[in-house]
């Protein structure tokens, strides 16, 4: 329970009634009738203010709160956060709701004003964002009660404090499971495209039919059955697919809030669940000057909780990744032949250049796959049009620029090696699309 003077506040009408009796005071210099009305009026605020305090304060629990937040939030999703409110005062009060927020959201001028019936109780619902990953506390919900008169405020002070874990989009996880569970990945823009496979493992014998290809008949259950018969295959499952992510000092850059790292654990997140829906196997492997964190790739449902435990925590460093290191380590540790989705950053043609002899060799057992970001800000200077000299130059850096990831891409797929120019924002559609893309096409 609060003390009675820390709970007590006066309210900004306080100031209205003060001004209108000052203001009375000063014209009945003029007109001497307003003298008396003014101290009339003086003498009913004083009963106000006593009114005011006897009705607040003399029940003890005349108003409850209580925040509602999930244990878990998600990571650059808008989540709501719900707290119930119930009037206990047997009359109307008009309150202002401040809910202390995690100091990450920098959000400080949070406040809600609304009104309550005798006995009502409602429902306050908000929505936060959060744009890095960890621990938030949420501090106190504090609740400022007063009644008709609105001379005083009486706070109460609801100890919800509370830590709240974020982790990596978990939100864009589930919708994109939905979507690929209910065969609607192309509202997306992803390309779901069904068709029989031409790898090695076996599916069924069937009858043929016009459009089957005549190199997979059956000639053995044609002589047995009468009929013309074929071989049936499907693409092979259970592929071992790992999500590479680079921690050094290019996945820093922000967009929109957000840094390149956690667009990459997001879409790492979405793209391997998609992945055990296939009947693959997810791993994950996080390096820069070293190769950090390794979760061996499985097909098993559970490894989807390892991976997201595995991103929760992880950050970027000042380094630069250490590629030498990381196709040791692949040598070591990945004997079977997997598809690598390498989440990183290349800026300059030169950068890249200096680590493409690693990623060759990488490409040779393996199907990599580069993923690196486009810069949006630049993209925008393009558009705008140049009104002075320095405006000109700006545009020619900014095409400059532009132009180099268009040459790392013709860079990468003359050396054998796949790659994906993205937005930020678009990241998690294009790897799922370059994901079935290669199991339509039998690659995986």
């Amino acid at each position: 329970m609060i003390p009675f003077f820390k709970s007590l506040y006066i309210h900004n009408r306080f100031f209205v009634y003060i001004s209108v009796v000052s203001a009375l005071f000063l014209v009945s210099f003029w007109i001497p009738v307003l003298y008396s009305l003014a101290w009339m009026l003086v003498w009913l605020f004083v009963i106000a203010m006593c009114i005011d305090l006897i009705i607040l304060y003399r029940f003890k629990n005349g108003f409850s709160a209580k925040r509602i937040v999930s244990e878990k939030l998600s990571n650059s999703d808008d989540n709501e956060i719900a707290i119930t409110l119930e009037n206990n005062y047997p009359f109307q009060v008009f309150i202002s709701l401040i809910d202390e927020l995690p100091a990450q959201f920098q959000k400080r001028d949070f406040e809600h004003a609304m009104s309550l019936k005798p006995g009502e109780k409602s429902t306050y619902t908000y929505s936060v964002r959060p744009v890095e990953r960890g621990e938030y506390n949420f501090g106190r919900v504090n609740v400022f009660v007063s009644s008709i008169l609105q001379v005083f405020s009486k706070r109460y002070t609801f100890s919800a404090e509370e830590s709240v874990k974020v982790y990596p989009s978990y939100v864009q996880m589930k919708k994109y499971e939905f979507l690929a569970m209910h065969n609607n990945l192309t509202e997306f823009g992803m390309k779901k495209i069904r068709r029989i496979g031409h790898t090695m493992e076996f599916e069924q014998i069937k009858n043929y039919i016009p459009g089957d290809d005549i190199r997979t008949i059956n000639w053995k259950a044609t002589a047995k059955r009468g009929d013309l018969m074929v071989n049936q295959y499907q693409d092979e499952k259970s592929q071992p697919i790992y999500s590479m992510i680079d921690l050094g000092r290019v996945m820093k850059m922000p967009f929109e809030g957000l840094k390149l790292l956690d667009y990459a654990i997001n879409s790492t997140l979405a793209f391997s669940n998609i992945a055990l829906l296939k009947n693959d196997k997810a791993g994950m492997l996080t390096f820069s000057k070293n190769v950090e964190k390794i979760v061996a790739a499985s097909s098993k449902k559970t490894n989807l909780s390892v991976i997201n435990e595995e991103l929760y925590n992880i950050t970027t460093d000042f380094s630069d990744a250490n590629y030498a290191l990381l196709y040791a380590n692949i040598k070591r540790k990945i004997n079977q032949r997997s598809l690598l989705i390498l989440y990183t950053n290349f800026e300059h043609i030169s950068a890249l250049k200096r680590q493409l002899p690693y990623l060759k060799v990488i490409a040779k057992k393996h199907l990599l796959v580069t993923v690196f970001f486009e810069n949006t800000e630049l993209d925008t200077l393009i558009k705008e049009n140049a009104e002075d000299l320095q405006s000109v130059y700006h545009k020619t850096i900014a095409e400059k620029y532009a132009y180099e990831k268009r040459l790392m891409i013709k860079e990468l797929e003359k050396n054998a090696i796949h790659a994906i120019l993205t937005k930020p924002q678009h990241l998690s559609v294009n790897v799922i699309n370059k994901y079935l893309e290669f199991k339509a096409k039998g690659m995986i």
